[in-house]
């Protein structure tokens, strides 16, 4: 299973759970998974619970440190600057998202935050990887979210 596959099945888990469904998974530079989650902003009631913050500080205590040298953060939306500024912290290798997120995004998107000159550590990034697929999920939760008919007693 590649790493956008799973990290597509962390995303469906979190929808499942009623969190936004995005998913992450961090792999170490053989491709083993390190860490794997989805959004838990909601079940911890912490803003920043984001699946890629989740994956992150898994895979460093994973690996016994503070950063993530030669890994590659796979995520099924474009990072938010929270979370690229994370990647970057994290010295993570290799950043690949699936859909782009022009209202809350990072990297393409938003503050840029690897173009910065601020910025101490820039991964390569890929972009549009199962974009379509991200994109549904996330698509067909908020629409079910807006539906009046799934909004009774919310």
């Amino acid at each position: 299973m590649t790493p956008m596959a799973q990290a597509l099945i962390e995303a469906g888990k979190a929808a499942a759970r009623g969190e936004v469904p995005v998913g992450a998974v961090v792999t170490d530079a053989a491709g083993a998974v390190l860490a794997a989650f989805g959004n838990e902003v909601e079940a911890r009631k912490d803003a920043t619970a984001h699946a890629e913050m989740l994956a992150l500080r898994a895979a460093a205590l994973r690996l016994g440190g503070k950063f993530l040298p030669g890994c590659t953060l796979t995520v099924t939306l474009e990072p938010c600057p929270l979370c690229a500024a994370a990647a970057s912290l994290f010295r993570i290798e290799r950043l690949v998202f699936g859909a782009y997120d022009p209202k809350s995004g990072g990297v393409e998107h938003g503050p840029r935050v690897f173009e910065q000159t601020t910025c101490h550590h820039r991964p390569d990034v890929v972009g549009g990887v199962a974009e379509r697929e991200s994109a549904e999920l996330l698509t067909n939760f908020f629409k079910t979210r807006r539906d009046p008919a799934n909004s009774a007693g919310r």
